[in-house]
């Protein structure tokens, strides 16, 4: 039985937004795998239900995706929760700098390819700078 105000960085509730079918089961099963939880969903429309349906963690999206980007999710992410820590991926570096320049709370950019321990210290990263501040 684990207490909900835990704030133990080994686990923790991620929310994930890939609208790459292949790329998201891989990206989820390896965070698992480090031991959070993750809600993974294809795009932003289908992720923004579970902001508010509990307590996340941390979002990590895509940038481009079909209908809400991941630019558009982080906006409405952070509008509930100000200090949420952002991690997005991308194949489009381009869109990526302009990306921390319009979202306030960026943690990191991932650009496609990375390995998978660049995204799961990217997570545990973010983590300890939220305990921090």
């Amino acid at each position: 039985f684990l207490n909900e105000n835990c704030t133990d960085f080994a686990m923790a509730r991620i929310l994930l937004a890939e609208d790459d079918d292949n790329l998201r089961p891989f990206l989820a099963r390896s965070l698992e795998n480090a031991g959070h939880e993750v809600l993974a969903f294809s795009d932003g429309e289908d992720a923004l239900p579970a902001l508010g349906a509990g307590q996340i963690d941390i979002l990590i999206s895509d940038l481009v995706m079909p209908g809400m980007n991941g630019i558009e999710l982080a906006r409405h992410a952070r509008e509930q929760e100000p200090d949420l820590p952002v991690i997005f991926i991308t194949g489009f570096s381009a869109v990526a700098m302009e990306a921390l320049n319009t979202v306030d709370g960026v943690s990191k950019v991932l650009s496609k390819p990375f390995h998978l321990n660049s995204l799961v210290e990217a997570v545990h990263n973010a983590l300890e700078d939220r305990a921090i501040s």
